[in-house]
């Protein structure tokens, strides 16, 4: 099975749009550039193909990598090197929040995909595969050569109409919200 998941483009576009919910402007890049890595990194089972790890194995695509307890692992892994390095800008709940919703936000795309066996959401303690109920994602390759097809530009149709837009206008959203709960800044006068 070569086709299995939303595009590692669109997984990062959700993650910067859940950092919408976490923005501080004192928060440095790299904390936005590590919840894209979070975001993208489950997909890195695709390794275990070239060693003879099947699809549906515990460690195979959508496996565990995919599951909410490797979204928590890594997220405490990656926000305890950025605390250590001091670049945060967030407290310690919230930098684990946005890092572990990023993670996770890569198994909820691939479960809307139209095409796969599913997630492993729950492994270690179930292995079964899960879908949503509505899948509108069209499946995209893994290659990245395939996914530069015709066929590769109708999954990204698909990907902007049902990950990119929804993505924008939550962020949108959010950064109107913020906006209007704001304090007017008097302006001085001249």
């Amino acid at each position: 099975m070569k086709e299995t998941m939303a595009s590692a483009f669109s997984h990062a576009v959700a993650a910067l749009s859940i950092g919408a919910f976490f923005y501080r402007p004192q928060v440095p890049k790299r904390v936005w550039v590590a919840g894209v890595v979070c975001s993208v990194l489950p997909d890195l089972d695709v390794i275990g193909f070239r060693f003879g790890i099947r699809y549906g194995d515990f460690w195979g695509h959508r496996g565990f990598t995919h599951s909410l307890v490797f979204a928590a692992l890594l997220a405490s892994v990656v926000a305890v090197a950025l605390f250590r390095f001091g670049a945060s800008g967030l407290g310690r709940f919230a930098l684990f929040g946005y890092l572990l919703l990023a993670t996770a936000s890569h198994g909820v795309l691939d479960a809307m995909t139209n095409g796969g066996l599913g997630v492993a959401f729950f492994s270690p303690f179930d292995n079964r595969r899960y879908f949503l109920p509505w899948r509108p994602v069209r499946v995209s390759p893994i290659a990245v050569t395939r996914f530069f097809t015709p066929r590769g530009l109708a999954i990204l149709q698909s990907e902007l109409l049902w990950i990119w837009l929804p993505s924008i206008l939550l962020a949108s959203l959010v950064w109107m919200l913020r906006r209007k709960n704001q304090p007017d800044v008097a302006m001085p006068n001249e």
